[in-house]
């Protein structure tokens, strides 16, 4: 469990490594919507936030080994620690599928990091990164499941609460591991709603909430690359329990049309799983009260954009 203690705490441990990204506010959308421009943080998505702070946490504790970080990602959690390491001077492994994006594998590789490739899905790159920890005495950065890494995206919430003076209502935020809306609904405890967004075909929350504890799902779809995991973590689910986030499903059509509404209405660039949350409220899968005031974190970019031109 992660408190607000702990997101105030990450955010002046991270302050002068990563970027208050900006707020953009849009009526392009149907209804006036607050877009946390996150997907212009370091490394292309809100993940270098936790990475930090996990990293500098380990620093400041004196419990960084010699054989420095190693992480399971399926391109972004591994884009943040590979920057945060480089950053930091640390030497950074990285597990990751052999279906992970090549743009994702290549910014990786740009960034120093020692990129292995194992497997076809996220588990398989996660039990292969726990016994590198465990062989090489390594720090495991997890994806989504350490406090450090909550509290550490959690920081957006602070931001979105201060660069819109608290003006919204509800957030939507995607959901693959959960770490992202762990720290986002700690931090916006008892100021704002946070509603889970998930694509039907990655259902981790949605299924957890529904057997009232995490299960193991499968999961594919556009969205699996970034939202792939395959059980939500243990914080994220305490988290939802206390702070009364609901999961809402969106199909992948939905998704692919939402990644271009961004492209098209704002010239945005944004992956699938990005875009799952303005899916929500563009198909009707969350259908806000007429005056309810909405933001949306777009939280990441690291995607091939060939594909946002119509033919």
């Amino acid at each position: 469990m992660i408190e607000k203690s702990d997101v105030r705490a990450a955010a002046a441990r991270i302050a002068g490594h990563v970027r208050r990204t900006p707020v953009l506010e849009s009526d392009a959308f149907g209804a006036p919507v607050w877009l946390k421009l996150e997907q212009t943080q370091h490394s292309g998505s809100f993940k270098a936030r936790g990475a930090f702070n996990r990293l500098l946490t380990a620093i400041e504790d004196g419990t960084l080994p010699a054989s420095g970080v190693v992480t399971a990602s399926g391109g972004n959690a591994g884009l943040g620690v590979a920057y945060a390491a480089s950053t930091l001077d640390v030497p950074a492994r990285v597990f990751l599928p052999r279906n992970a994006p090549e743009v994702k594998v290549a910014k990786l590789s740009a960034l120093g990091a020692d990129v292995r490739p194992v497997g076809d899905k996220y588990a398989d790159a996660q039990e292969a990164a726990l016994k590198d920890a465990a062989d090489t005495g390594a720090l495991l950065c997890h994806a989504y499941d350490q406090p450090e890494v909550c509290a550490g995206q959690g920081t957006i919430g602070l931001e979105l609460l201060e660069q819109t003076g608290g003006a919204f209502d509800t957030a939507l935020i995607v959901v693959g591991g959960g770490g992202l809306m762990a720290g986002i609904a700690t931090a916006l405890d008892g100021e704002a709603k946070v509603v889970a967004v998930e694509p039907e075909r990655c259902p981790t929350l949605h299924t957890a909430l529904e057997q009232g504890e995490p299960a193991t799902v499968a999961v594919s779809g556009v969205a699996s690359d970034s939202l792939g995991a395959s059980r939500i973590g243990e914080i994220a689910f305490a988290v939802a329990r206390r702070t009364g986030v609901g999961s809402v499903l969106v199909p992948d059509e939905a998704i692919v049309e939402a990644r271009r509404a961004l492209w098209e209405r704002h010239r945005l660039v944004a992956e699938h799983g990005t875009a799952a949350a303005l899916a929500a409220l563009l198909s009707g899968a969350y259908k806000p009260a007429p005056d309810e005031r909405i933001a949306i974190v777009v939280c990441g970019a690291n995607t091939d954009p060939s594909d946002l031109v119509r033919p």
